[in-house]
């Protein structure tokens, strides 16, 4: 899956369209053991193997907030904007992890346009995201991510 070459400028039209969804992305042990040494949060369901087994999703699951900073890495590998000279992540709305992602399984991020602004030098943009697992019934994340580009 090639990333989409957009114009930030085009996007105010599409207001309310999913413009992208991104690859899928492996959530390995070793993401989940790195992310809780950088975040000291090594609670068991995360970095035990063994005693998660006895646990109701059988296994480790990542950090919510593992799936959450996965966002830029699904937006980077999702879209490239032709007339962006940078972008910056402006903050989040609405953040819900509504299912587990178990160790080893695999995320991909669906993008819909939920707003676009005008403002100094660029545009402002939310986006509706819902990450799902591969395999998943239903989303593991949704959230509405904003973000501010500069041309």
């Amino acid at each position: 899956m090639s990333k989409a070459n957009l114009s930030l400028r085009s996007l105010e039209s599409r207001v309310g369209e999913e413009v992208g969804v991104s690859p899928w992305v492996e959530m390995p042990q070793e993401r989940i053991d790195l992310f809780a040494r950088a975040t000291e949060d090594f609670q068991w369901i995360h970095v035990d193997p063994q005693r998660a087994k006895d646990s109701p999703y059988g296994g480790t699951i990542a950090h919510g907030y593992l799936t959450l900073s996965m966002l830029p890495k699904l937006a980077e590998s999702t879209f490239e904007f032709s007339d962006r000279k940078m972008g910056v992540n402006y903050g989040l709305n609405k953040v819900r992890f509504t299912a587990p992602v178990p160790a080893g399984s695999r995320i991909r991020g669906h993008f819909t346009l939920a707003g676009y602004e005008k403002i100094g030098g660029g545009v402002q943009v939310t986006w509706s995201v819902s990450v799902e697992r591969e395999g998943g019934d239903k989303p593991v994340m949704v959230a509405e991510a904003i973000g501010r580009h500069f041309f």
